[in-house]
């Protein structure tokens, strides 16, 4: 009796701390903000989840008593902060309520806020004078409040900000002298676009001219305001009257001289030529994604007029940043494809994505968002979900999660070698079934009538369970139609799509069944022999078929694993069946799903207890899915 009240009384210790293991009181107040503040995006701040684990843009500190950050940047914030909410996060040391529309003088209530170490409430509708004393805030080492309205002078307070790093006060409606900060560790200044005056602080001019532009400030050495538009006058020297004509010497010395410079330069330019071009087609890029972008193409800067200025999210997206974060955040191509290039990028805060940059898309911003609000209410375990989009006159972008083992394409076709782990016989079996479901869910979406119009391997990803997952849903229909190029994709495509350059549900049958047949034979859907021959998965396996039943056809990495041929006769059957040439001869796809999960139904009740298995072919996914 004493063990089990022992026993009792250590569950209910333990119980209690779990329960209690949220900071109570910082996320009453994380709730009382949001119940009293506008916002167009719906948050998964529930009351009974953990704050400290699920919450977006929330993290606390490592024993899970504090919230210490609290970033919530373009989530449509609207109006002024409300009292008493916010600043009852008194162990805070990173608020970012960027890009949204609050409004309002700067809370007066934040002098609570001590422990700020980082303040981003640039563009937003801020108004009134900056806070008087901001010695308050001793450990800020980055502030930026720029593209607010702002007025009043620049407070002197800020020189006692001895951490500070970074200051942006640009876009506002500042007035009066700048201040003499001297701070020793202030490595970038804004003041730009404000109605300051006077001579800039000998402290603050080592700093580039466009910290101070758009201000009537000047140097002391110049009464003349700066001036951004302003061309540098290059001063010509005057003739002089005692010149005399070059020697013979000095004048073949200068052709010399010149024809080597010359040769340089154009060595230079080639090369430089050469190298980008290279760089261009091995999809190299590897630095901000907006560089990328640029590097591609005209790209609109955060901020313009034209068109829609902010990331669109769906409901149920949990990710905390916009369109400034992911244009500045870490980007390399993942690859490029029919429809535009794929970006993986990493945010500041470690969230990494997917960014598919679209080509010729042949339809409006209406036509545009009312596709994709189709795509985006999808929601499939085996559906890759499109998280946000951005669109303006000159970008289309696209946000999905992203899956760190790559797409099928990679898996299959990587390269081989030693070193190589082979795709085992059961994640082929997995990844048949989870893109078949998929497939099957999206045709039953929009009234039966939706398309995906470009299944293909390199659309396909595994989740944790090793199920295949379908990315790139709905973009058929957005983009201008081009001739089918003779490349990996074309091998996809059924003949009537050839033809009349539209895809419909039978389609994509076809474009699964050549899926099945590159998990199959782990070749490619064009490819290329020895010599110069192009060969068609399709008509290869076909022929083989024909003529007579070979072992040829499997991948040669299948032979390793006992006891599966039964299981790839049926799923090369199912491939054939979803292949044949007219649109009536092919399947539905939730015909396709019952036929491939069935392989792994027989092969459940089939199998003795005593059949061994390769020990590097890891445990099958349960037959009935998740």
């Amino acid at each position: 009796m004493e063990t089990s009240s022992i026993l009792v009384s250590v569950i209910f210790i333990f119980v209690l701390v779990v329960v209690n293991s949220d900071p109570v009181e910082d996320k009453q107040a994380l709730l009382d903000f949001l119940s009293k503040t506008p916002h167009s995006r719906t948050l998964n701040w529930e009351k009974n989840s953990s704050v400290c684990n699920h919450w977006t843009g929330v993290n606390c500190n490592s024993d899970k008593s504090r919230i210490i950050s609290l970033r919530l940047p373009g989530i449509g914030l609207n109006g002024q902060i409300p009292p008493n909410t916010l600043s009852r996060l008194t162990a805070l040391q990173i608020l970012s309520l960027r890009s949204n529309g609050l409004t309002g003088s700067f809370p007066s209530d934040f002098i609570n806020l001590k422990n700020l170490s980082l303040l981003y409430l640039q563009f937003n509708k801020f108004s009134g004078s900056l806070p008087n004393d901001f010695s308050i805030w001793k450990n800020l080492t980055i502030i930026n409040l720029s593209h607010n309205s702002f007025d009043g002078s620049i407070p002197f307070s800020l020189s006692n900000l001895t951490h500070l790093q970074a200051l942006n006060l640009a876009n506002n409606s500042l007035s009066g002298e700048i201040p003499d900060f001297n701070l020793p560790n202030l490595q970038q200044l804004l003041l730009a676009n404000n109605s300051l005056t006077g001579v800039i602080p000998k402290s603050l001019q080592a700093f580039p001219k466009y910290s101070f532009y758009g201000n009537n400030v000047s140097y002391g050495n110049s009464s003349t305001p700066i001036d951004p538009y302003q061309s540098p006058i290059i001063p010509i020297p005057p003739k002089s009257t005692n010149s005399r004509q070059l020697s013979e010497t000095a004048l073949l010395g200068i052709i010399i001289g010149g024809s080597v410079l010359l040769i340089l330069i154009v060595f230079g330019f080639v090369l430089f030529v050469c190298c980008f071009k290279r760089d261009d087609e091995s999809g190299g890029f590897s630095g901000k994604l907006h560089k990328g972008l640029k590097s591609q193409g005209k790209t609109t800067a955060p901020g313009s007029q034209d068109g829609n200025v902010r990331l669109v999210f769906f409901e149920g997206c949990n990710y905390a940043f916009d369109l400034e974060d992911l244009l500045t955040a870490s980007a390399e191509v993942l690859g490029k494809g029919t429809f535009g290039t794929a970006y993986k990028a990493v945010l500041e805060d470690a969230t990494t994505v997917v960014v598919k940059r679209l080509k010729e898309v042949g339809v409006g911003k209406r036509e545009f968002e009312q596709q994709l609000e189709v795509v985006g209410r999808i929601r499939h375990e085996n559906v890759v979900q499109l998280r946000a989009y951005y669109y303006s006159k000159d970008e289309r972008l696209m946000v999905y999660d992203f899956y760190s083992r790559g797409s099928v394409s990679a898996l299959l076709h990587g390269k081989r070698g030693g070193d190589r782990v082979p795709l085992d016989w059961n994640t082929r079996l997995g990844i048949a079934i989870g893109a078949a479901r998929g497939i099957a869910h999206i045709h039953t979406q929009n009234y039966g009538k939706l398309v995906h119009g470009n299944i293909k391997s390199s659309n396909i990803f595994l989740n944790s369970q090793n199920y295949g997952l379908v990315s790139d849903l709905g973009l058929t229909t957005l983009m201008n139609p081009v001739p089918p190029p003779i490349s990996r994709a074309a091998g996809y495509r059924a003949p009537e799509v050839v033809d009349t350059r539209k895809a419909a549900q039978p389609s994509d049958v076809y474009s699964y069944g050549v899926l099945l047949l590159e998990l199959l034979t782990g070749k490619s859907p064009v490819h290329t022999t020895g010599g110069d021959e192009v060969i068609h998965l399709v008509r290869w396996v076909q022929s083989v078929v024909r003529e007579e039943w070979t072992a040829e056809v499997f991948d040669i990495e299948l032979m390793r694993y006992p006891n599966i041929e039964e299981e790839m006769v049926e799923m090369l059957q199912i491939a054939m069946t979803c292949v044949a040439r007219t649109p009536e001869q092919r399947p539905k796809m939730s015909e396709v799903v019952k036929m491939v999960e069935d392989i792994r139904r027989a092969d459940t009740d089939i199998r003795t207890s005593s059949e061994t298995k390769s020990e590097s072919s890891p445990p099958r996914p349960p037959a009935g899915g998740y």
